[in-house]
């Protein structure tokens, strides 16, 4: 496994990431697949990851999130298909984060629920926390990026309207919200290329018919 040691802190390889779970809760849940794609300071494309993973020992899927995949069936086959186990599946992806040729940051939209569950999985399963705390430099570059204040800070917006179903669709470059890990990573990473180069600001305003909050 690759050193936890970082390079100089000279340019950033953003890792925008996104996760599917089987219920809202790590541990009494499962995450079932991840998707990273790294982006450059420039945006220049760093590779991507995707891994589907075992359900955890003494989990139980939630019956309303099931409910939902239920509506998304293909989606769901995808996510479980050639599931690898956990501690081997997060081992592989930090090595992946770690190699990419700056000091990784992780991205997400949100951050709350896609570093929620990878701090829970990399505390259980390789003792690491996803950002820095005081004596552990955390595994990732400072407290992460989220994608959604980002928008607030371009656009002017209500942060209750900095939410996926209220931006134009041309801001995902193509790339439609599925709910298959590695699509919407795309097209986060899109978006986030957007907003790094100035290219969303103040003026659009969000998709009508969606209510806040």
């Amino acid at each position: 496994m690759n050193s936890y040691a970082r390079p100089a802190p000279s340019h950033a390889s953003y890792i925008v990431t996104d996760i599917e779970a089987d219920g809202p809760d790590p541990g009494a849940n499962s995450m079932i697949s991840l998707a990273s794609v790294a982006r450059g300071e420039d945006g220049e494309d760093q590779g991507e990851f995707t891994v589907n993973f075992e359900l955890l020992d003494g989990a139980s899927s939630d019956p309303g999130t099931m409910a939902w995949w239920s509506g998304h069936s293909h989606e769901w086959q995808q996510a479980r298909e050639a599931p690898v186990a956990p501690a081997l599946a997060l081992r592989a992806w930090a090595d992946w984060a770690l190699s990419r040729p700056g000091v990784p940051v992780f991205v997400s939209h949100p951050i709350s629920f896609d570093g929620a569950w990878l701090d829970y999985y990399l505390q259980r399963f390789l003792g690491r926390r996803l950002f820095i705390r005081p004596r552990d430099p955390g595994l990732f570059h400072g407290t992460g990026v989220d994608i959604p204040s980002m928008v607030m800070a371009a656009t002017g917006w209500s942060y209750l309207d900095c939410k996926r179903e209220k931006y134009p669709p041309e801001w995902f470059g193509g790339h439609h919200h599925t709910h298959h890990a590695l699509q919407d990573t795309l097209g986060y990473a899109h978006l986030f290329g957007m907003l790094r180069r100035g290219e969303i600001g103040a003026g659009v305003e969000p998709v009508a018919g969606v209510a806040a909050g």
